[in-house]
């Protein structure tokens, strides 16, 4: 048998180096298969700079030009993607605090993160999602759910799991604590539905 340690290594071909061109048709294939932000592209456009360079002959690539042409264009646009991203992570249950993370982490800014939170309402039904999702309060029972968990140990798990999701203390107290589902629903009926962010009272 061979030694495959020792076996020398091929080495790997280095990647041509980019210019304007380039790095603006990898833009283009970049926005053409994810939406995205003006923060996540420029963060894609950097990685790519660091991984294979530019043309040393030239002077490196305009990478805020690029990003303001696209702006442009129409092909990223910040306001539409915090608002599209916002809906969908509240659709999955995750409250104000995560999608507050999850849209500075793609470059968003306070004033358009802040423009995206959720009325009273939508925040109480995200909660109620996640916690459906998870079998927390009285969604815990096996079968159909019942009242809500008295074990205070679990109540507690429970009240953490919500904070973890990004609810606000209030509402995570109020479903863990609610005394069936039907309360829930209730509570979730009674929101305010307006444009007014949501308080947390807890």
């Amino acid at each position: 048998m061979h030694d495959e340690q020792n076996r020398p290594r091929r080495a790997r071909p280095i990647p041509p180096q980019l210019d304007d061109a380039q790095l603006e048709e990898l833009a283009l294939g970049y926005v053409a298969r994810f939406a995205t932000s003006t923060g996540k592209l420029a963060d894609y456009l950097k990685r790519k700079l660091r991984e294979r360079g530019w043309d040393e002959d030239t002077p490196a690539p305009d990478i805020p030009a690029l990003l303001a042409r696209f702006a442009e264009r129409g092909f990223i646009d910040d306001p539409g993607y915090a608002q599209a991203r916002s809906e969908t992570l509240r659709r999955r249950g995750l409250g104000d605090r995560r999608i507050d993370q999850t849209l500075n982490q793609a470059g968003i800014g306070a004033d358009l993160r802040a423009a995206n939170r959720s009325s009273e309402r939508a925040s109480r039904e995200a909660a109620l999602a996640f916690a459906r999702k998870r079998r927390l309060g009285p969604f815990a029972g096996r079968g159909d759910p019942g009242a809500a968990p008295s074990d205070p140990k679990t109540r507690e798990k429970h009240i953490a799991a919500l904070l973890r999701g990004g609810h606000a203390l209030g509402n995570a107290r109020f479903i863990v604590n609610a005394v069936d589902v039907a309360e829930i629903e209730e509570w979730v009926l009674e929101g305010i539905d307006d444009d007014e962010p949501a308080q947390d009272h807890g």
